[in-house]
C-alpha cells in the first residue's frame, strides 16, 4: 500500500500577505481530491505546500509519516521526481522531443535503459488512447492530445501523488471531460493519489472528495469522506 499524506499547512505568506491560512486534511492512496475555489483564491498555492515546492511558514506536510520540510532541497527534488507525477495546465511537454519520448523521460531520468524505458512509455500512450501520435512532436498534436500525452508523462514512472493543477483549463468541454476519465481511472487502477486543482465543477466531479480553498483558508466540504 501506498504511503498516504497528512498536510497540516497553518500558513504560508508572500511578503506581508498571508496567501495560504489553514489547511488540515489527509489523502490516500487510490483516492482523487480535488482542490476548489476561484482564482487567487490559494489553491496553486496549496499545492506547492504538499508537493514540497514551497515550505509553509508553520504547519506540517508529512507523506510517509515525514515531515517534508525536514527534507533537504536535494532530497525534496528526488522525491519529486521518484515519488510525484505533475500535470500541468498547458501539459509542458519538451517541444523538441518526440510524444513518446516526451512520456519516457521521467523513466530515463530514473535510471530506466532507453528501449524499456520506451516499451512503458508506449504501452502509456495506449492506455490514454493517444498511441498514434507516439511518432509525432507536441507541436503536431492536437491540444487534447497533447494533454493527454502529459498525463501519460506523469503517470508512467507510477508516481504515488500525481499534482494536476487546472489540467482541463485549456481544454474545451469534450476533451476535458475525456482527459479528466482517463487520469482518474488510470490514478485508481495503480492507487496514485490526485491532487486535482480546478475552479470547475464538472471537473471536481471526477473526484472522490472535494477541498474547497478561499481567501487563503482551505476546507474540506461537508459530507467528504
Amino acid at each position: 500500500m501506498h504511503p498516504g499524506y497528512t498536510p497540516r499547512v497553518e500558513s504560508w505568506a508572500y511578503g506581508p500577505t498571508p496567501a495560504l491560512d489553514g489547511a488540515d486534511f489527509s489523502i490516500h492512496p487510490g483516492e482523487v481530491v480535488a482542490v476548489m475555489g476561484p482564482s487567487g483564491s490559494g489553491k496553486s498555492t496549496l499545492l506547492h505546500c504538499l508537493a514540497g515546492i514551497i515550505r509553509p511558514d508553520s504547519g506540517t506536510v508529512r507523506y510517509a509519516t515525514h515531515p517534508l520540510s525536514d527534507l533537504s532541497d536535494a532530497r525534496r527534488s528526488a522525491l519529486r521526481r521518484t515519488d510525484f507525477g505533475f500535470v500541468f495546465q498547458f501539459g509542458q511537454l519538451v517541444p523538441e522531443l518526440t510524444c513518446l519520448e516526451n512520456v519516457a523521460l521521467p523513466l530515463r531520468l530514473n535510471g530506466t535503459r532507453r528501449k524499456p524505458a520506451e516499451r512503458q512509455a508506449r504501452d502509456w500512450l495506449e492506455r490514454l488512447e493517444v498511441a498514434d501520435v507516439a511518432a509525432k512532436r507536441p507541436g503536431e498534436v492536437s491540444g487534447g492530445q497533447g494533454q493527454r500525452v502529459a498525463v501519460a508523462r506523469a503517470l508512467a514512472p507510477r508516481p504515488r501523488v500525481v499534482f494536476a493543477d487546472e489540467p482541463t483549463g485549456a481544454l474545451d468541454s469534450l476533451n476535458g471531460e475525456r482527459v479528466m476519465g482517463l487520469l482518474s481511472d488510470a490514478a485508481r487502477a495503480t492507487s496514485a493519489a490526485v491532487v486535482l486543482v480546478t475552479h470547475e465543477a464538472r471537473v471536481a466531479a471526477y473526484a472522490d472528495r472535494e477541498v474547497v480553498v478561499r481567501d487563503g483558508v482551505a476546507r474540506e466540504m461537508a459530507g467528504a469522506a
